[in-house]
């Protein structure tokens, strides 16, 4: 099956975010910006505590993510985040044939805190085993995924796991995710988590993808199949959640108070059937 392509039309994506810090202060690690090498432009990020600006880093994180650090004190602290994106050609390198000789791959193998795999190998023996094989074994997976649960919005908790997922039969984006992902993982596919910005998505708020090794290529699956692949914006990528948050709060508490985010492409949003293969820039 021909490979679908990604749509090269700018996209505009921001968020806001207001969060109570507790006690003494903490540090949060914002995961909100677009990842490299898309080319980012008219690039905002403004962080202010009592309406005061607060110092930001920015570090870089796996897969070209940028991570920003905000050492903030007790009291409201509020996000303010936009860019223009226009997004890089999906990398045409192939990697090497056997997952187990590249160390991404062999690391996207394993189990994780939120895609526990290794708990579901006997299960996806058992149900899956009449899926396609082949290239088409992991999107196949993701359409199992897709039929399987229904998407209802407040259904998990921030600790639910992917088994926890199969067992409810319902979730949200990241809960598709996760068990996309562990039981590409407990047959034997390197799969991980992306969270993206995805125009088209509705209710609009941070979206989950996987990606899934096949053949030597990253390919884009989205079990939830609510916003089109072509138009999506990368911002983290990693095992699971765990290294994908929007916010993880270090060395005290904070609470998310309200959030807003936004995703529009210039332009038509690209068909997607879900079922051709795609790649994230």
């Amino acid at each position: 099956m021909p490979e679908a392509e990604v749509s090269a039309a700018s996209r505009h994506v921001g968020c806001s975010l207001d969060i109570e810090v507790a006690g003494g202060g903490c540090t949060l690690v914002l995961q909100i910006a677009p990842a490299r090498p898309a080319e980012v432009t008219d690039e905002e990020l403004v962080v202010e505590l009592h309406g005061a600006a607060v110092a930001v880093t920015e570090v870089a994180a796996a897969h070209g993510g940028r991570a920003h650090v905000v050492r903030a004190g007790a009291g409201p602290l509020t996000v303010r985040y936009q860019a223009s994106v226009i997004p890089a050609p999906p990398n045409e390198e192939v990697e090497p044939a056997d997952d187990t000789a590249d160390p991404d791959a062999l690391e996207h193998l394993r189990q994780s805190r939120y895609a526990p795999s290794d708990a579901l190998v006997a299960f996806a023996e058992r149900e899956l085993g009449e899926l396609p094989g082949g290239p088409a074994r992991a999107g196949a997976v993701a359409g199992w995924v897709f039929e399987r649960l229904r998407y209802v919005i407040g259904s998990s908790g921030p600790l639910d796991t992917a088994v926890d997922t199969l067992l409810a039969g319902e979730g949200v984006c990241r809960d598709f995710a996760h068990l996309t992902t562990a039981l590409c993982r407990a047959q034997e596919i390197p799969a991980r988590l992306v969270a993206v910005y995805a125009p088209g998505l509705y209710p609009m708020d941070f979206h989950a993808v996987v990606e899934a090794r096949v053949e030597g290529r990253w390919q884009v699956l989205d079990a939830t199949r609510l916003a089109p692949r072509g138009a999506l914006v990368r911002i983290a990528t990693g095992r699971d959640a765990a290294d994908t948050a929007f916010v993880s709060t270090f060395h005290g508490r904070a609470d998310l108070v309200r959030s807003e985010v936004r995703a529009v492409i210039d332009g038509d949003l690209p068909a997607d059937d879900h079922v051709s293969p795609m790649r994230l820039p």
